[in-house]
């Protein structure tokens, strides 16, 4: 018996000294990141009506003789050109109008198209907020914004500042379509939900109005072997539930108080930004396909989000839209190592870990 405290003596050092360790060279390699942020990250725009034409142009010349080729090329070479007669026309006609710079940048409206890619910390917030700080800086009001969102959800704090970030179109009066190809829920529908339209494929996972935390605890492990474990706090309620301390009944019911809380809140985000929904059927924590969630009027379209942009493509400029962050090897290693030594560390400390699912 003895030798099994030392070595969960040992253990609990070494495990301290590598988290540490972890997180000290994840902050100077988080800290370099930062300053060269300037040099490392960039805008990256793709015009999405050339790459569809380059599409085309290079089927036309796989599957056309060259004679039937030189007949579509000279069609489509006066179809463009009328297009652009007919652009510099309008364009005049709007100058003599006293129309100014801004309504000349172009007769065609623009769509925009940014795609969130979702995990349980929401890690893409931050290029997010460049993003849409980006789109704004230029948007006309004729232009509006496609957000393709495919996330389960994830950190209460962090879904909820993604879709801050998505309010900030709607705050200028931009309209922000949702798509959905394969999962919104939780925290991802929460974004969805900051949308004047939510379209979907036949068989996305939408909904999960919830909320769930879970919390492993070891207490009775460790009083069997005689470890003390001392959680010292300042605040009836600092700590509710821990990893490694005796849970109280009084303690539990704190924290399932908070948990409905943050559910509470959930679903007034929710009504909030989608009246017509029946928001006490909808929010028991369960998702439902495509066709099922148009029923509910968790979406209010059943399309893909290729189908939209295709369409789009036909009377507007569309344009996917991303941040970008050059990383070295080292660096997205270590910051992967930082980010599960911060998470182990709130995980035993207990730093309301739950997610909006």
């Amino acid at each position: 018996m003895e030798y099994l405290y030392e070595y969960l003596g040992f253990l609990a050092r070494a495990v301290t000294i590598v988290v540490a360790l972890l997180i000290i060279m994840s902050t100077a390699i988080a800290s370099g990141m930062r300053r060269q942020v300037s040099t490392d990250a960039h805008l990256e725009i793709t015009a999405l009506n050339k790459q569809f034409e380059d599409m085309k142009e290079q089927l036309t010349e796989t599957f056309l003789n060259p004679d039937q080729l030189k007949i579509e090329q000279k069609k489509q070479a006066k179809e463009k050109k009328k297009t652009e007669k007919e652009r510099k026309k309008a364009l005049k006609s709007r100058d003599s109008a006293g129309s100014d710079y801004t309504e000349l940048e172009g007769c065609r409206k623009r769509l925009f198209v940014l795609a969130f890619d979702g995990d349980v910390q929401a890690s893409r917030v931050e290029a997010l907020r460049h993003e849409v700080t980006a789109i704004l800086t230029g948007i006309r009001e004729q232009d509006s914004v496609l957000v393709c969102i495919d996330s389960a959800g994830g950190m209460v704090h962090t879904y909820g500042l993604a879709a801050s970030q998505l309010e900030r179109f709607k705050q200028r009066g931009v309209k922000l379509i949702a798509a959905v190809d394969k999962v919104a829920a939780s925290g991802g529908y929460l974004m969805a939900t900051t949308a004047d339209e939510i379209i979907a494929a036949p068989f996305a996972l939408v909904g999960s109005i919830g909320v769930v935390a879970q919390i492993p605890n070891v207490h009775r492990l460790l009083k069997k072997y005689d470890v003390d474990v001392d959680i010292l706090t300042a605040g009836k309620f600092k700590r509710t539930l821990t990893t490694l301390g005796e849970n109280t009944e009084e303690g539990r019911a704190k924290f399932i108080e908070e948990l409905n809380d943050v559910h509470k809140l959930f679903q007034e985000f929710v009504s909030e930004n989608r009246p017509m929904l029946d928001i006490e059927e909808v929010s028991t924590g369960e998702a439902w396909y495509g066709r099922r969630a148009l029923e509910k009027k968790l979406v209010d379209t059943l399309m893909t989000s290729d189908e939209y942009i295709m369409q789009a493509c036909e009377d507007a400029d569309v344009f996917l839209v991303r941040w970008v962050e050059h990383k070295k090897p080292i660096e997205r290693f270590m910051a992967q190592l930082g980010k599960l030594a911060h998470k182990t560390v709130d995980e035993i400390n207990y730093q309301m870990p739950w997610s909006a699912k």
